[in-house]
């Protein structure tokens, strides 16, 4: 398994940008394809988006698409999520997930079996 750890939530006003990071440890992150999930108050978590291992293919779930953008850098063990025009339906907690089963992008959380604490975005209207 790969350690992960969250970085960059905050408040912000709708319309505005955030930068989220997850920082992974071991020297494998590049086999991972890896995701991010966001989970709001009483509600399930849900599927955000997922890059390919190479960075390749990206898959977003249809309320960010046009909006976040996943990237990673393999060089430097991180992953990426760049939030724009966010909206306050966008508040969750967002958890950065890594797969080692396949390669390609997917949303589907059972795949996911690496897990960050979780970093909270406030969106306010």
């Amino acid at each position: 398994q790969v350690q992960l750890v969250e970085s960059g939530g905050g408040l912000v006003q709708a319309g505005g940008s955030l930068r989220l990071s997850c920082a992974a440890s071991g020297r494998t992150f590049r086999l991972y394809k890896m995701g991010w999930f966001r989970q709001a108050p009483g509600k399930e978590r849900e599927f955000a988006a997922a890059i390919s291992s190479s960075g390749g293919s990206t898959y977003y779930a249809d309320s960010v698409k046009g909006r976040f953008t996943i990237s990673r850098d393999n060089a430097k063990n991180t992953l990426y999520l760049q939030m724009n025009s966010l909206k306050p339906e966008d508040t969750a907690v967002y958890y950065c997930a890594a797969s080692s089963s396949g390669r390609r992008a997917t949303g589907r959380e059972y795949e996911y079996d690496s897990w960050g604490q979780g970093t909270q975005v406030t969106v306010s209207s």
